[in-house]
């Protein structure tokens, strides 16, 4: 099965930007669609054939502001990491045996969508134990995980939220709980969120969507002030620090019936079915939203 017939199953435009922001696939000005037509012409005449779908260059043009030669390095560079990581056959390649255990030091997990039909993705940052979790693991095998994570996010999770909401769907809703976390913690595991951060930012741009920080240690939001001047406004429109009391902001965003009861929503989950960080429930496990990609894999 083709990139192009998982393609021509999905909808072809996002919803309306709330902030009235072009360059999305339905919103582009002329100039952007001219840039669009550049970029897709240059990567071509290197010979790229996978990935050169509307929603995808727009994804690192925006990245890169509409500069076509800089959208252009950013994805040959992504192109040549692809290749040399193995990345377009990680889905088939890689198995993390050990993630059942990994998930009790490290909890992540995705669960459900947002109002905005995008997939929920938790990481219960206070409750890593690093120690315990590199007896069984490596931080190597970690980020092969994540990429593996982003892959199956892309192929099969993405697809299936796009045909349930209507609209296109590119980004995701991350939940990140500091309750409990200790400094120790905090900088044992620094390596890791930074490799992964790298990743993230390099190879899979464009890809937040909504960002809360919840349960942020006292003098957190105060820091992320000092720094919000120096990044970019679109990013910062996305990102919510948020002390105890932040039920009231995720379940403006998330359904209560989508949220998990231990943030505040109504969402249980028995052990039989894997329980909150195994089961793995959304539109990605359900046949009416499944195309032709098939249903996302459990690694």
């Amino acid at each position: 099965m083709s990139e192009q017939e998982i393609l021509d199953t999905l909808p072809k435009i996002v919803a309306k930007p709330p902030l009235g922001q072009t360059g999305f696939p339905g919103y582009l000005t002329d100039a952007e669609k001219s840039a669009l037509e550049q970029l897709r012409l240059l990567v071509e005449a290197q010979g790229y054939t996978e990935r050169i779908d509307d929603a995808t260059l727009l994804r690192f043009l925006r990245a890169r502001k509409f500069d076509v030669m800089k959208a252009l390095e950013m994805y040959t560079a992504c192109e040549k990491w692809r290749k040399e990581y193995g990345t377009n056959t990680i889905l088939e390649d890689f198995k993390y045996e050990e993630k059942p255990i990994v998930a009790k030091y490290y909890p992540r997990y995705y669960h459900k969508t947002d109002k905005e039909g995008r997939p929920v993705y938790i990481e219960e940052l206070g409750k890593v134990n690093v120690t315990e979790m590199y007896k069984i693991t490596t931080q190597e095998r970690m980020l092969k995980n994540l990429v593996w994570e982003y892959e199956s996010f892309a192929k099969h999770r993405l697809p299936a939220c796009s045909r349930k909401a209507g609209f296109l769907v590119e980004t995701s809703c991350t939940i990140l709980d500091l309750k409990g976390i200790s400094i120790t913690a905090a900088s044992q595991v620094l390596s890791y969120v930074r490799e992964a951060s790298y990743i993230g930012q390099n190879y899979y741009p464009e890809r937040m969507g909504k960002f809360y920080l919840i349960n942020a240690p006292f003098g957190f939001s105060t820091a992320f002030r000092l720094f919000k001047p120096f990044l970019d406004p679109v990013t910062v429109s996305k990102i919510f620090i948020l002390g105890s009391s932040y039920k009231k902001d995720l379940l403006a965003q998330i359904p209560a019936e989508n949220l998990p009861t231990k943030f505040g929503g109504t969402s249980e989950v028995s052990e039989a079915e894997g329980g909150l960080y195994l089961s793995d429930i959304g539109p990605w496990r359900d046949p009416k939203y499944i195309g032709p990609e098939g249903e996302a894999p459990t690694n």
